[in-house]
């Protein structure tokens, strides 16, 4: 494997980990509950104003969910191509564009709304992403 092909497959792993350690909190132990007591009582019983058939607290749980969902489908798909595919993943500007601006939403993401863990790793992968398509492109293209 290439050195690009290895700093794009280490991004896409980092960011895979990443949701697959949220997925877990999400559905396991006390990380992602409010240390405030009662405050998950009350979001149990509080439905946001777009809909009654759902509550607070399954909105929050669906939401951690699927955004550990994205992040996993992002590092077995760009780790998928990395190691498997780098011929595609290079040849194409869209896929490198594409994944760049995914960890960069993410990156933004986490300035705002996380905490310095997550934050971090994102912006590892970024910068490890960053380089792998700069190595690739920096050598005369794919």
């Amino acid at each position: 494997m290439n050195p690009s092909s290895l700093l794009v497959a280490a991004a896409a792993a980092l960011v895979l980990a990443l949701g697959l350690i949220h997925l877990l909190y999400t559905f396991h132990g006390p990380k992602l509950t409010p240390r405030a007591v009662g405050l998950r009582a009350a979001m149990e019983a509080t439905s946001p104003r777009i809909s009654s058939a759902t509550t607070m607290w399954r909105a929050w749980v669906g939401f951690n969910a699927s955004h550990s969902l994205g992040a996993i489908l992002f590092g077995l798909v760009y780790g998928y191509l990395a190691c498997t595919l780098p011929e595609v993943l290079f040849a194409s500007r869209f896929l490198c564009a594409l994944g760049m601006g995914v960890l960069l939403s993410y990156a933004t993401l986490g300035w705002f709304y996380w905490f310095s863990v997550p934050f971090a790793g994102v912006v590892i992968s970024a910068l490890l992403f960053a380089a792998g398509i700069a190595g690739r492109f920096g050598t005369g293209g794919p």
